[in-house]
């Protein structure tokens, strides 16, 4: 993969930096905070983003943002917003384009109006053509208000009727082979409109129950080690196969692989798991920060430390809460410069973030 940020922090780094035409420039002038900002996506209450978001979005503090159901009142108005956030990144140091995303699984699961309009399971019910259907039109939805990431689509492979991805029809089938030809076709015919794609939510979230939910509260999944490999994970093979740029980490534990820590914070899931087992080279991202399931881990700076310690890329700052962003980025920033995080692994996870950026129209 071509490098794109080698950062040197010597005093002159640390100084404001000019505004410069490529990454491998802007690399060098870049602050603590910028680079720790390269890890984060911000997100905000209500349809207008507070001055605040635009401000770091300048300073090139933010990698990306994301959108929630109460941040869109139509296509034109989101539209709108989002050339706010453009003009904004176009005046910061950081000149790749920022990741803007949101949910758009389908069915029920849908910021957006519009399509995709079936949900999961029914493009499930209905084959490959269904699948290869809704990747495209999401990822013309989302182009046509200028957002570049969704995330989706669920890899998950739920079990029992109403459980917790089939209650809301978010997963394509029982069936581990289906999940992942549907995944595999929606993800590539999402990617060739220009819309990155993330698969979710690694090791999988299949086997969760209906009361089992990581945003709530902790969950274990309880799965052996050779279902997990068998069932859940084969359709993230097929997603890291078609070149999948996103994939998102479940906040459940998973005793077969690591009885000690949820997922998106451990490193023999992240690193291990994922890197090595599936030879995924791609963007690794978080679940939502704040969840319940991560009660027992301390604050917002702990916890997102925690997760770029674990190996996971992006981290999703999404309590509808600026401050939360800020509060990553600095806890981010301190553990880099203070030496908690290994500094060559936080440099490949913004090379990482940065070829993404920069491999989006």
């Amino acid at each position: 993969m071509r490098r794109w940020l080698v950062p040197v922090l010597t005093a002159a780094a640390l100084a404001a930096p000019p505004a410069l035409h490529s990454p491998a420039e802007a690399a060098v002038a870049l602050t603590a905070r910028q680079l720790a900002g390269q890890r984060v996506v911000y997100s905000y209450p209500g349809l207008v983003p507070p001055q605040s978001l635009l401000d770091r979005v300048r300073a090139g503090e933010a990698a990306g943002v994301i959108f929630f159901g109460e941040n869109i009142s139509s296509p034109t108005q989101i539209a709108g917003v989002v050339a706010q956030l453009r003009q904004a990144a176009a005046a910061s140091p950081v000149p790749t384009p920022l990741l803007l995303m949101t949910d758009q699984e389908g069915g029920q699961i849908r910021r957006l109006p519009g399509a995709p309009e079936l949900s999961q399971k029914q493009v499930g019910q209905l084959g490959t053509t269904a699948a290869a259907d809704a990747g495209t039109s999401a990822g013309n939805n989302l182009r046509g208000v200028g957002m570049n990431v969704n995330l989706a689509p669920v890899a998950d492979v739920y079990r029992t009727p109403g459980d917790l991805m089939d209650q809301y029809g978010r997963s394509y089938s029982t069936n581990s082979a289906s999940v992942g030809v549907l995944s595999r076709t929606f993800i590539q015919a999402q990617q060739a409109t220009g819309v990155a794609a993330t698969a979710k939510h690694f090791p999988g979230l299949g086997p969760a129950a209906a009361t089992e939910n990581t945003d709530l509260r902790p969950v274990t999944v309880s799965t052996t080690l050779s279902d997990l490999r068998t069932k859940d994970e084969p359709p993230y093979d097929a997603a890291v196969s078609v070149g999948v740029k996103l994939v998102m980490l479940s906040w459940a534990v998973y005793p077969a692989l690591d009885p000690n820590r949820p997922a998106g914070l451990s490193r023999t899931v992240v690193q291990g798991e994922l890197r090595q087992g599936h030879a995924f080279r791609g963007v690794t991202i978080s679940d939502a920060l704040e969840a319940g399931a991560l009660q027992a881990y301390g604050g917002t700076g702990n916890r997102a430390v925690l997760c770029a310690q674990a190996g996971v890329d992006l981290i999703l700052a999404s309590a509808r809460d600026t401050g939360q962003g800020d509060q990553v980025v600095t806890a981010l920033s301190t553990a880099y410069t203070g030496g908690t995080l290994d500094r060559a692994e936080f440099t490949a996870s913004t090379d990482r973030v940065l070829a993404l950026r920069a491999s989006l129209p």
